[in-house]
């Protein structure tokens, strides 16, 4: 390795990695509330307003998936998703 390519700081960040996270487990509680017969949106949007867990299903573990996801993050996920930020 060069010594100029020593001296440079490598950008470590994890914020990308959660994001994925983020909306894997999302796709996949929205599937299971789909298969389930739900309105997926509604069902979930039930829950990110009251954090009660009921609103969504056990299928596919589903409920357990979601209440990993912090819900500032799910938030703060969601705003710079739709403003494109």
């Amino acid at each position: 390795m060069r010594n100029d390519e020593m001296d440079k700081t490598i950008v470590f960040s994890i914020t990308n990695n959660r994001d994925e996270t983020v909306k894997a487990i999302l796709t996949t509680v929205y599937r299971a509330l789909e298969a389930k017969g739900y309105n997926p949106i509604n069902q979930m949007v039930g829950y990110i307003l009251s954090e009660d867990p009921t609103y969504i299903t056990t299928h596919n573990n589903a409920r357990s998936l979601i209440r990993k996801i912090d819900r500032d993050d799910l938030l703060e996920i969601l705003l710079k998703s739709y403003l494109d930020v």
